[in-house]
């Protein structure tokens, strides 16, 4: 009975340790640079065009952690003229443990970008009013909806065209 117990005791912990498990251990600004080439001779008043790009990238740490960074790349510009010009590489830690292929792709295209998203719109809004300009508030970012239209386009690249049917 009681090597009836252990085996059991011993399946829990092993189906507990098989769990997708993903877990942030640390949040940091990896790099981050601020340009403003007009800088007071900027005009007060402009309304500028504000060009938002984000990328997500992945690189191991050792065994189940995963460094995430984040970068946000934002542009203002007047015409011809840039502004000024931010980019922030906010980072993450992440510990990933048994997830499938298809998780892990998520997770890091969507879970983790999400996660560091409000560190990086932080730092830019600092960076935008430490140089002068009026706080720059970014909007909220779906990062799902931006991963499930990734995969929709990659579905719809990987499929052959259509065969004219033969007569």
């Amino acid at each position: 009975m009681a090597d009836e117990n252990t085996a059991a005791g011993a399946n829990g912990l092993d189906k507990q340790a098989a769990q997708p498990n993903l877990a942030l251990q640390a949040v940091y600004l990896k790099d981050c640079s601020y340009e403003a080439p007009l800088g007071p001779r900027a005009e007060a008043n402009a309304q500028p065009q504000i060009n938002l790009d984000l990328s997500t990238t992945a690189n191991p740490i050792q065994g189940d952690l995963r460094e995430v960074v984040l970068t946000v790349t934002v542009s203002a510009k007047q015409g011809e003229k840039t502004l000024f010009l931010v980019e922030v590489k906010q980072a993450g830690a992440f510990l990933m443990q048994n997830l499938s292929e298809e998780d892990m792709k998520r997770a890091v295209a969507s879970i983790c970008p999400a996660v560091l998203f409000p560190y990086a719109r932080a730092m830019v809004s600092q960076l935008v009013s430490m140089g002068g300009f009026p706080q720059l508030l970014l909007p909220p970012v779906n990062f799902d909806a931006l991963y499930l239209n990734a995969q929709a386009q990659t579905v719809q690249t990987q499929q052959p065209p259509s065969q004219p049917l033969p007569n």
